[in-house]
Order: C-alpha cells, then structure tokens, then sequence
C-alpha cells in the first residue's frame, strides 16, 4: 500500500526507520521469548530425593529389626501359652493326686476307728473271759460244797472223784485255751490298730505333700501367667514400635515416590516449556520475518504515527509537523488483515514490559507512574505495555488505537467473550481498564503482562475477563 501525500523519499526513510525498529525487537525478542506453559512446578534437588531413600533404607532397616523382634516375641509367648497350659493341667494333677489322697487318708482314718473298735471289743472279750476264768477257779477251790460245778464233779468214792477232777482240769485247760486264743487275737487287732495308724500317718502326710504340690503348681501357674502377661505386653509395645516405624516407612516411600513424581513432573514441565519456547521462537523468528517483508504495514504504521505528538511527550512541546493525511481502513482479505496484526504482534515476543512504552513503529521507553513501574526502571526501558502493544499491532493495518485499555475496549464492534475469534482484543477490569491482550485462538492470547515481565503468549484467564471481546477486523 502507497501511502499517500509522502514523497518517495520520505516513504523511502519511513520504511527504513519501522524496519529498523521491527528488526531490533526481533533481535531482542528472540533469545528470550516466553511460552504459554505453566508456572514451574517444583524440582527437588538430587540431594533431597537421596536424603528421601536415606530415609527409607533407615526406616527399612528399622521396620525389619522390629519385625524380627516381634516375630522372636511371638514366638516366647507361644512357647509361654505352652508352658502356662502345662503349668495349668500340672495344677489339674496335683488337684487329682490331693483329692486321692485325702480319699486315702479318709479311708485310713476309718480303718484306724474300725480297728480301734476291734480292739476295743477284744479287749472286753478277754476281760470276760478271764473273769469268768478266775470265777470258776475261785469257785472250785474255795467253795468245794456249793451247787457249783465242783460240787457236781466231786464223788463218794476215789475213783468218782479222780473222774471227776480230771473232768475239772480239762474244763480248765479248755478255758485257758479260750483265754489264750482271745488274748492272741487281742494282740493282732493290735497290731492291725498299729498298721492302720501308720497308714493313717502315711496317707496324711501323703496329702500334705499332695497339698503343698497343688499349692506349688498353683503358684507356678500364677508366675507364668506373669511371664506371660509380661511378654505379651512386650510384644505388644513391639507391635506398636513395628507398627510406627512402618508408618514411617510408608511415609518415606511416599516422600521418596511424590520426591520422584515432583522431579518427573518437573522434567516433563520442562520440555513442555522447552518445546513451547521452541515453537514460539520458532512462530516469533516467522512473524518477524513476515512483519519485516510486509512493507505495505510498515508504512500504514509510519503513517499513523507521523506527526502524533509521542504518548510519552508529557510537556507542552508542539505536536510534529506532517503532510500526511489519515488512511482510511484498509481494504482487504479479512484472515491475511488478521494475521498482518498477530505477525506484528508476535514479532514482539520477548521485548521487556515498559509502562507507558510502544507506539505505532515499535517499542518505545515508558513513562513515570510514582510507583511500581519507576520501581522497575519503566521509565528508562524501550518496551511495551498492554495497550502500546495493541496500537503497534494494530497499526500495520492502518488502524489507529489510543494508547490506554479503557478507551480500546469502546472501539469496534464488541461481541460476547465467549464467541471471541483469533485477532479479538481481551479485556480486564472496569470498563477494560485493567488490561487488554490480543486473542490467537485456542485458548491463547498474547499480552505484555506488566512491570518486570515480557512479551509473552498466555493460557486466557478467564477469571475478571470483560464480558465481551472487541473486534476490529470484522
């Protein structure tokens, strides 16, 4: 495109100027362009993941020794249950064998009484005995005329009474007999009475000793059941220890494994953002180079910034003389008008955040703000900010923007955010005061963010977007 009311010197000069200026943002945009990736998720350092697994091979020592211990102190009370259910059923014998002999001593106890009887009843058959003894004896010799048996036996005649003494001498042997027969017996009850009362003593003394094995069988229960509560209790602290430890365990694996996914996810951010940067230094390098061969934008460009009093002129200096006339909207395929703004756009990728800074031919220094943008040294920097990037892009065809978000937002055609096309401008804050970038579709825009920043292609932020986007090339 000629622009008019320029001599083709002057045309020659302006051309030369806008490609100067559009090759040294490409030359600075290049080294340095930012992609659309996210911001860097965290990235362990190799000393971090080696002190994580550090971590894990001590709890992994740790877990396995308690385990060990536990398994040892499993086995101790298993073998103390044995011990306690021998203890118990010994406590069972000895509970048998004291009850025998308690039967026993009873049964010795009642033989001792049936021999005392015994005794007791041959005793007082001697005693009769004898005093029947002594009674006929007296009475046969010291009462020879009695009815008595003597006086039976005595005769009138020598040969009767010879008869009959010797009847009186048997009679009296025979008693003796009886007497001696009863007195013998006498003597074995009381030898019996003798046994049994050593028998007696023995199963006594048997049941005493029964007595004190229960006694001693059921203190050994009780001990072990001690030893038994006591090591279950010490297994029971080692489970616990175990079960800590296990948790410490898993706690480092999972450190070690988030450690791991975090380096992972790390690597992988950063080839995305390498691959990201590739590419849009890739589409940057191809839109500077389309934005410095189109010469008809360079010169619509030029045109719209001759004889503008700078954005940046904050004095009372007069406005610089032009010849040139206002071009009219330029004419043309509306997808190549959209791509010459995104190409010149593009071409910016990577020139440094200047509040204030960027007009019609390119990045430009910025302005004093009193406040976060000196602090940055806007001022002093050749760059753009949101709206200055907009008026360099659109100007390539020939359309003319004030250099402030608030009034872009009033300029075209606006339709609803979410219908927003590629080469739409995006908008932020009250009335698009905030913040304005340009829209390249797919969920991308590119925008000079603010102080500190550059040039850079953005996911879309849908969070205080404007509710309508504004279309320029319709």
């Amino acid at each position: 495109m000629r622009v008019p009311g320029a001599s083709p010197t002057r045309r020659r000069r302006m051309h030369e100027v806008a490609g100067g200026l559009l090759m040294c943002a490409i030359v600075a945009a290049l080294p340095t362009v930012a992609g659309a990736v996210p911001p860097p998720p965290p990235n362990p350092s190799d000393g971090d993941i080696a002190a994580a697994g550090d971590r894990v091979d001590n709890s992994v020592a740790e877990v396995g020794g308690l385990i060990n211990e536990v398994a040892t102190a499993e086995q101790q009370l298993r073998q103390l249950d044995a011990d306690v259910a021998i203890k118990r059923e010994a406590v069972n014998k000895a509970l048998v064998d004291l009850q025998t002999a308690r039967e026993a001593a009873d049964a010795a106890a009642d033989a001792v009484a049936a021999t005392q009887r015994d005794l007791a009843d041959a005793g007082a058959n001697v005693d009769r005995a004898r005093a029947d003894f002594d009674r006929f004896a007296v009475e046969a010799y010291t009462s020879p005329a009695t009815g008595s048996m003597t006086t039976y036996l005595s005769g009138a005649t020598p040969d009767v009474a010879l008869s009959r003494s010797q009847l009186l001498s048997v009679i009296s042997s025979s008693q003796r007999s009886a007497l001696e027969s009863l007195h013998r017996a006498q003597i074995d009850r009381a030898n019996k009475d003798s046994a049994a009362r050593e028998a007696k003593q023995a199963a006594d003394a048997a049941a005493a000793e029964a007595d004190a094995r229960r006694a001693d069988a059921e203190s050994a229960v009780s001990a072990a059941r001690a030893a038994q509560d006591a090591q279950a209790t010490r297994r029971a602290g080692l489970v616990t220890q175990r079960d800590t430890a296990q948790h410490r365990l898993d706690f480092a694996r999972q450190q070690v494994a988030g450690l791991q996914g975090q380096r992972d996810a790390y690597l992988a951010w950063d080839r995305e953002r390498r691959a990201e940067e590739a590419a849009a230094q890739a589409a940057a390098a191809a839109a500077a180079a389309r934005a410095a061969a189109d010469g008809d934008a360079l010169g619509r460009a030029a045109q719209l910034g001759a004889g503008r009093r700078p954005h940046t002129q904050l004095d009372n200096s007069p406005t610089p003389h032009s010849s040139m006339n206002p071009p009219g909207r330029p004419v043309g395929d509306r997808g190549e008008l959209i791509e010459t703004v995104i190409d010149r756009a593009m071409s910016q990728l990577g020139v440094i955040y200047s509040w204030g800074g960027g007009d019609e031919n390119g990045p430009t220094k910025g302005i004093h703000d009193g406040g976060v943008a000196d602090s940055f040294g806007d001022f002093d920097k050749v760059g753009f900010d949101c709206s200055g990037l907009m008026l360099y892009a659109f100007a390539g065809v020939g359309i003319s923007l004030p250099h402030y978000s608030g009034y872009q937002y009033h300029m075209g055609a606006r339709v609803p955010v979410a219908e927003r096309e590629r080469g739409d401008m995006l908008f932020w804050g009250p009335g698009g005061s905030q913040h304005v970038a340009l829209y390249l579709g797919g969920g991308r825009m590119i925008e000079a963010p603010e102080s500190g920043e550059v040039v850079r292609v953005s996911a879309v932020r849908e969070g205080g977007i404007m509710p309508y986007a504004v279309r320029l090339i319709p």
